[in-house]
């Protein structure tokens, strides 16, 4: 099973909205044949594992990290490909929650007089799809909230100068993280001051919606988010009073403009995500300054965080931290992330903690 969780995560980026999956075949204690989903669209774990493997596999045991499917989608069922292939126990991670299946894939296959044993790895089988698992139980996509600051908590000097506080290695990696996302937000302050483009450098498996938060629509039309909204999609966030002419001139640009009610004079975090669940987004990313990240950290909507600590130090007291918005009153409300995971980027600390 350890195996088949290792070859599912070679699936991020690619296989969302599906779930990452593996799956391995064993026979006496030899490997036949595995596999993982390798793209949306693409076959399932199951049937990559099942016409890779070298003979027969009637009589083997199934590996598999979520239960095989049961209802025909982008591909036919995995649980009838199973059984015709002979296959005599499944032992599946988990359940998968998605309605059309829920227990039903297990149930067909036992129906069927195959044993099938599940929870073996559950634990890790969860944190591996914890976005397709929000997105499929809540309806809404699971958000990492990125930043880079020195040892006293700044994110850039009180003149606003940010470049670079992390290092080569760390840039490298965050560029990583959006190339597996489908969407990169920012607030208009960010777009305003660093003109960014906000793309993967290089490309990853996915090309992510670029949103700026821009209630005015103030998005300069000769800015690179703008001008390259034809070749890249751009998202502007506004509300009902925008100025017509302005987002009239972002639509003619290529820019899809979207009103949302406000929430402290900025789009509704809850209401953005919501219309990105609809869109099946599973994984966003919050990058930008300190205000839009602290409007999902008060809306309670940050799943991860990916936090590149340089072993710098800045002073000023208006130097910007990490985390503005309203907070909260006391260290018991505290947003918690009892998960984490650190590693060191030539010097810098990449620090990542997750619910």
């Amino acid at each position: 099973m350890r195996r088949a969780l290792e070859l599912a995560e070679r699936g991020r980026g690619a296989a969302e909205p599906n779930p990452l999956v593996g799956a391995v075949l064993v026979r006496e204690g030899v490997c036949l044949g595995e596999g993982w989903h390798q793209r949306y669209g693409g076959p399932h774990a199951e049937i990559v594992a099942l016409d890779g493997a070298r003979e027969s596999v009637r009589g083997a045991t199934l590996y598999v990290t979520l239960e095989p499917c049961c209802h025909h989608g982008k591909t036919p069922p995995c649980s009838e490909a199973v059984l015709r292939a002979g296959i005599g126990r499944v032992v599946a991670a988990m359940a998968d929650p998605f309605p059309q299946v829920s227990g039903q894939g297990i149930e067909r296959l036992r129906g069927a007089g195959v044993p099938v044993e599940s929870g073996l790895c559950e634990a890790e089988a969860r944190q591996l799809n914890a976005p397709y698992l929000k997105l499929v139980t809540t309806g809404v996509p699971y958000v990492h909230l990125k930043w880079a600051m020195t040892l006293d908590g700044k994110m850039a000097t009180e003149s606003g100068d940010s470049k670079w506080i992390s290092n080569e290695r760390s840039r490298q990696l965050a560029h990583r993280l959006r190339g597996r996302v489908d969407a990169v937000v920012i607030g208009i302050g960010t777009a305003l001051a660093d003109d960014p483009l906000l793309t993967a450098r290089p490309p990853g498996p996915r090309t992510a919606t670029r949103v700026v938060l821009d209630s005015s629509a103030r998005l300069p039309v000769t800015s690179q988010l703008a001008r390259g909204a034809k070749e890249s999609a751009v998202l502007v966030v506004t509300n009902e009073k925008a100025p017509r002419e302005r987002v009239q001139k972002l639509g003619e640009l290529g820019c899809e403009v979207l009103a949302l009610p406000a929430n402290d004079g900025r789009p509704d975090v809850v209401q953005l995500l919501r219309e990105m669940g609809r869109r099946r987004y599973t994984n966003v990313l919050v990058e930008g300054g300190s205000g839009v990240p602290g409007s999902f950290l008060d809306a309670g909507a940050v799943d991860e965080v990916h936090v590149f600590l340089a072993p710098k130090l800045l002073g000023g007291a208006r130097a910007p931290s990490p985390g503005a918005g309203h907070g909260v009153g006391r260290i018991a409300d505290a947003l918690s992330f009892p998960n984490q995971a650190i590693e060191m980027l030539d010097g810098d600390a990449y620090l990542r903690a997750w619910r």
